[in-house]
């Protein structure tokens, strides 16, 4: 590697905190762990905490960034807190009866991890007052009700500035679970992100109509591939996508997690949410009676999003550039839907120079110019 690589790849690393964020919490951990220990004689009984989980924790993607913070709150608390996982809850009916059984159980604090949870948690929400009720990627509150959300987008679009500048056919794919916001805005903002260095790219998407399907992601995938798409993202929960690309000789991105080690020479990168830093706030809220029902939203500027481990055989100047974008996301100075952004028909949806809101963005109903194979082919109704 050259000294100017090394130079590049270390001013990235450093920018992104990767091994900072786990030595900034090794550091304070030991401090936080001690303190807690010391409150523990006499606390009473553990806060009971549930993570009800969509797809196993050996997913290697969503469930695992979830469940990696939640580990790090028994670290946190210590003998304050009791969690316990359920994994390969659908969504619908039967989360419903899971959420009704928690808080049955004297669960106080039910984290459920799938946007499909939402309307199931309200609904039982209303009858367990005394417990506290959080959705990840819903959008709905009520009086014992929270909902939380990354700026997965941002990932994305970074994702896409290193695929713009990777790719050799101009032909990205992405393999993409359902039709519904998130997803779309996801594929919107990689889209971008690889037009914003190279115009002509075209991002193809492949539908598998789930979260979590080995089989099928690799399968979408492969068509994507014979399609002439050299690089591959995905909005699904597992790795998948990444080993097909390692495989077939293709470029990739890991996704909610570091993938790296899933396909090492197809890894450009992964666009990666950490979500510790707001699990252990919400736990400390409940422990100190001081909880409040809210929505947040988290990204590259709480530094919950992130592209982790990029390639060390980048070019230096893609490498340079991906930092210069992340600090400019930040700052706030950069939004990937910042105008002119044109839809799929050639409609102009955001003016020059405007800024779609975050009310705009949580409800995306289109694709921008350069997608396709999109709405026709999913089952959910945008």
């Amino acid at each position: 590697m050259s000294v100017l690589r090394s130079a590049a790849l270390l001013f990235v690393l450093t920018l992104y905190g990767c091994g900072e964020s786990t030595q900034r919490h090794s550091s304070k951990e030991e401090t936080r762990v001690a303190e807690s220990r010391q409150q523990q004689a006499g606390s009473g009984n553990p806060l009971k905490i549930a993570f009800v989980y969509v797809s196993p924790v050996g997913d290697g993607g969503w469930t695992y960034t979830h469940d990696t913070a939640r580990k790090l709150i028994e670290t946190e608390f210590g003998a304050r807190v009791q969690t316990r996982t359920i994994e390969n809850v659908p969504e619908g009916p039967a989360s419903e009866k899971v959420f009704h059984g928690l808080a049955k159980d004297g669960y106080k604090l039910i984290f459920g991890a799938s946007v499909g949870y939402m309307g199931p948690m309200l609904k039982v929400a209303k009858d367990y007052p005394d417990v506290k009720f959080e959705n990840a990627s819903g959008s709905e509150t009520a009086p014992n009700v929270a909902n939380y959300q990354a700026r997965t987008y941002e990932g994305a679009y970074l994702a896409g500035i290193i695929a713009g500048k990777m790719t050799r056919t101009g032909k990205l794919g992405f393999v993409a679970s359902f039709p519904v916001p998130e997803v779309i805005r996801n594929i919107n903002a990689f889209t971008l992100g690889a037009q914003s260095v190279n115009p002509a790219v075209i991002t193809m998407v492949a539908w598998v109509d789930t979260w979590y399907d080995l089989a099928k992601e690799r399968t979408a995938a492969e068509q994507l591939i014979r399609q002439q798409a050299d690089v591959l993202i995905q909005s699904t929960n597992s790795s998948a996508v990444l080993k097909t690309a390692q495989e077939k000789g293709m470029m990739a991105f890991g996704w909610d997690s570091d993938m790296t080690q899933y396909g090492p020479d197809a890894h450009l990168g992964s666009a990666l949410i950490d979500w510790s830093a707001y699990y252990k706030q919400r736990v400390a809220q409940v422990l100190g009676n001081q909880w409040q029902p809210a929505s947040t939203w988290l990204g590259v500027r709480e530094r919950t999003i992130r592209l982790a481990s990029p390639n060390p055989h980048l070019p230096v100047d893609v490498t340079l550039l991906l930092g210069e974008r992340t600090v400019a996301l930040r700052d706030r100075t950069l939004h990937p839907f910042r105008g002119p952004v044109v839809d799929e028909a050639g409609v102009e949806r955001v003016r020059p120079g405007s800024v779609m809101s975050d009310s705009e963005i949580k409800n995306f109903n289109f694709f921008v110019k350069g997608v396709t194979g999109t709405r026709h082919q999913g089952k959910a109704a945008i």
